[in-house]
């Protein structure tokens, strides 16, 4: 008798969370199954040829790889604290205004609603050899860099490009400091605590997990970096769609080649969708590392302020 109870609370149950079940399979299982199916085959959307390892073995041969991968994470380590550090700083800036806050606030959030393929050739042409920010620096007897054309100045001139547009971040963090109790800040001023002593003991333990979710899904757009980097490799190089004309993606000198490039070229402009499975399970497989990794060390900070 005690079976039938539990029989009808598992049947609702799963009830309930049918509508969950029925997208975790269409959107994610289904999808990740196939991918993982497709990644032992040569597949060009016309034939289906089962190769075994061929496709996995190629990617430890493929140097626009290792190249497109280093790019990537270069990514990862500069930028995302980049923006990260640049939001969190204009939110405390913001906070500490007295008078202008809802201009400023607009100023830095306006960036985020210009179009990501205007913004970057905006970008590309105020940063070009003989553009307005060059013009400047020769002002104060300073040789500007060709910021796109030289693979030493392209990634960080992405990485501005990014800062620039990082508006919804700071209206994030500008929340959550607003949300931190003022009373707090004045216990430990009265203790005699600094402005960084402050910041490091209260501000950030109480804005940690608007933190740790910033850094994931910035971490998540950097590995998906794809339309800024391709967009600045076209404008920068003089690239065009025009018949006849030919463009190597990550220009220049492969220098912005990102994964996420390098897996459309693959699968989209050769066909290749058997290998561009392959890179499309790099590319999972590295947001999960780079996911787990983060919300470890973010559970060792909590228990260090618990």
């Amino acid at each position: 008798m005690r079976a039938r109870p539990k029989r009808r609370e598992g049947l609702r149950a799963l009830l309930w969370l049918s509508p969950w079940i029925a997208g975790f399979s269409i959107f994610f299982a289904y999808p990740l199954a196939s991918t993982v199916y497709f990644s032992f085959t040569n597949y060009n959307m016309f034939t289906l040829e089962f190769v075994g390892l061929d496709n996995w073995r190629y990617l430890l041969q493929d140097d626009r790889v290792w190249v497109s991968a280093k790019n990537t994470l270069w990514l990862v380590v500069f930028m995302v604290p980049a923006q990260v550090v640049f939001s969190i700083g204009v939110a405390q800036l913001l906070t500490k205004l007295k008078t202008g806050v809802g201009f400023f606030r607009t100023l830095f959030y306006l960036p985020t609603l210009v179009p990501m393929v205007a913004g970057t050739v905006a970008f590309v042409f105020l940063l070009n050899p003989v553009g307005p920010v060059n013009q400047i620096l020769s002002w104060v007897g300073i040789a500007g860099p060709d910021w796109f054309g030289d693979p030493s100045w392209s990634k960080p001139s992405l990485t501005a490009l990014a800062v620039w547009g990082c508006g919804n971040t700071m209206v994030i963090f500008l929340a959550a400091l607003l949300d931190v109790p003022k009373h707090m800040y004045e216990a430990a001023a009265i203790d005699g605590a600094g402005a960084w002593r402050q910041f490091r003991s209260i501000t950030l333990p109480t804005i940690a997990p608007v933190l740790m979710f910033s850094l994931v899904t910035a971490v998540i757009y950097a590995l998906q970096y794809f339309t800024q980097a391709m967009i600045a490799s076209r404008v920068a190089s003089g690239a065009t769609d025009s018949a006849g004309s030919s463009f190597t993606p990550g220009y220049p000198e492969g220098s912005l080649l990102t994964l996420p490039q390098w897996f459309f070229h693959a699968a989209f402009r050769d066909s290749n969708m058997g290998y561009g499975s392959v890179l499309a399970l790099l590319l999972f497989a590295t947001s999960m590392i780079f996911t787990l990794i983060l919300l470890r060390q973010f559970r060792k900070a909590e228990e260090v302020h618990s």
